[in-house]
């Protein structure tokens, strides 16, 4: 089917008509005339006479441009960690539309917003609805600039040949549409999804973490406590966050909470153990502490579910206070400080 633009019809041009300018003229007398003249030739003089005056007080009051220092240089945007997220994202929900395509008119036409062909195409008529009941891009490769092929991972139910479900793997082409200026403005997909098998690639051992051996927390430890104190707060919303936090750190609580209650299983020490002082009742200001922690939480619809988290804590004022939620525990090869979440400065 092809498709042609409403051709807009162009505005009538309407009847130049002379602006009324606010200006009128009169005849003046011979007398009026050279009265006129007079003033305007001394007002030209007075004007002449006053120019250097005036422009030199224009540039004493003139604000002076604050120039930086020579060494400063202006921040430069930073580009997208990844290209590819957009057209994963695009192709996750092309799949989706594409599954249940052809179940009614509604369904073709979403397709169709993915995939532009797809409103001249006839579809089947199926026995049992698909639906994806989720999709998820598992590999993204880029043809060319602009050009990627993206491997999306679907989990189909509906059908009567397959009402308990099954992952399938779909290969996208996706291509990004430019804007009046080059840039990309959208994607499109050009062509239909092609069903593969799964990508290959065997699963890696489990990483080995830099930490110490597991062990049951105490309820005598500060830093228990706080950690104790502060995931009630975050998953549970009971209590104040803030009091947990160590100045310049900014968390929030998950909202809305998730748990009724959390209870720690487990904790680990990062390194070879606590820095000197950090297992004392009232620990030196300033010394820190990595731990991983383990905890169980219950809620309306889950009861004991394992979740893990890596914490940094500081000391200040005899206190343990959360530095940061690292965004990964510490790897046992990593030298290097992972991002974290929030972090004091």
């Amino acid at each position: 089917m092809k498709w042609r633009r409403k051709e807009e019809q162009a505005p009538a041009v309407e009847d130049s008509v002379v602006p009324d300018t606010g200006w009128a003229t009169a005849s003046l007398s011979t007398g009026a005339m050279a009265n006129w003249t007079a003033v305007v030739r001394w007002s030209a003089w007075g004007l002449l006479l006053a120019g250097p005056l005036l422009g030199g007080w224009a540039l004493a009051s003139t604000p002076q441009p604050v120039t930086a220092p020579p060494h400063a240089e202006a921040p430069s945007a930073q580009p997208a960690s990844s290209d590819a997220v957009a057209p994963a994202g695009f192709a996750e929900l092309y799949v989706a539309a594409y599954v249940k395509a052809g179940n009614s008119d509604a369904a073709t036409e979403e397709l169709a917003e993915f995939y532009p062909t797809a409103r001249s195409m006839t579809w089947p008529t199926e026995d049992g609805a698909e639906h994806a009941e989720s999709a998820s891009a598992v590999q993204v490769r880029q043809i060319s600039a602009g050009y990627w092929s993206v491997t999306v991972a679907a989990q189909i139910t509906g059908s009567s040949r397959d009402t308990e479900g099954h992952i399938r793997y779909f290969q996208v082409p996706v291509r990004a549409t430019s804007g009046s200026k080059g840039a990309a403005s959208g994607w499109v997909a050009t062509a239909l999804p092609a069903e593969v098998a799964a990508p290959t690639g065997g699963k890696g051992a489990a990483p080995e973490l830099s930490y110490g051996s597991a062990h049951a927390p105490s309820a005598s430890d500060p830093a228990v406590q706080t950690i104790d104190g502060f995931l009630a707060a975050y998953l549970t919303g009971r209590g104040e966050l803030d009091r947990y936090l160590s100045p310049g750190t900014t968390l929030h609580a998950v909202r809305p909470a998730s748990y009724t209650s959390v209870t720690i299983t487990q904790i680990s020490e990062h390194g070879q153990g606590p820095a000197e002082g950090a297992e004392a009742q009232s620990p030196p200001d300033g010394v820190q502490r990595r731990l991983l922690v383990d905890v169980e939480g219950e809620g309306k619809h889950t009861s004991g579910r394992p979740m893990t988290y890596a914490v940094e804590l500081r000391a200040r004022d005899g206190r343990w206070e959360v530095a940061s939620l690292e965004a990964a525990p510490a790897l046992a090869t990593d030298t290097s400080s992972n991002s974290q979440e929030g972090q004091g400065s």
